[in-house]
Formats: structure tokens, C-alpha cells, sequence
């Protein structure tokens, strides 16, 4: 698979990588990446719909069947290519972070 032509927002970022330690739906999503982010990051349902509806269709993620006690609620998994996409973000973010580590630690010297 190729690279992805550009960076993920924040928001994509987070479904796909609450969707990377488990199915779940949108509330339960939106709950996690509130916790992972300390509060900084809050995605709304109408950016949750669109991003997981946009997901959907590139095959990032798909529907699951309902589990017990989620009759109302559309759970999601990641599949291999949402995978492979968090991935290959996660890479880049992290070659980000460590570029920016070395400048800062050179200015410092």
C-alpha cells in the first residue's frame, strides 16, 4: 500500500486509533478520545457521523454486528487498511516528534 497523500486530522487520528484497541460506537469513541487527550480533544456527533461515514466508504472501518446490550448503537471495527492508515500515521507523527526533539536539544546546546 502506498502513503497516504496527506496527514489525518486530529479527530480522524483518534477514531482510528480507539477503533485500533477495540470495536466500539461513535459515544464510546468520542468518550475515549476525550480521556486520551485530557480533555483537549472533543469530537462532536456531527463530526463523528461524517468522519465515520467518510471512513466507511474509503474502508477504514466497517460496521459491525451488534453486540449484547448495543442493540441502538452502531458499533465499528477497523479493518486492515484503517489499520495500515493508523499505522503509517502514527510513523510519520513519530518521525515528527523526534525531528523536533533533535532541533530543540541542539538549540540547547
Amino acid at each position: 500500500m502506498g502513503k497516504q497523500s496527506e496527514p489525518l486530522t486530529e479527530s480522524y487520528f483518534y477514531i482510528l486509533m480507539c477503533l485500533y484497541a477495540g470495536d466500539n460506537h461513535g459515544y464510546g469513541i468520542m468518550q475515549m478520545t476525550e480521556k486520551f487527550s485530557d480533555g483537549r480533544v472533543k469530537i462532536g456527533s456531527g463530526t463523528m457521523y461524517g468522519a465515520t461515514s467518510n471512513m466507511l466508504k474509503k474502508g477504514w472501518i466497517a460496521e459491525c454486528s451488534n453486540v449484547q446490550g448495543s442493540e441502538r448503537r452502531r458499533m465499528y471495527s477497523l479493518t486492515d487498511i484503517g489499520r495500515h492508515v493508523f499505522l503509517e500515521e502514527y510513523e510519520r507523527i513519530s518521525e515528527l516528534a523526534e525531528s523536533a526533539r533533535i532541533i530543540i536539544n541542539q538549540a540547547k546546546e
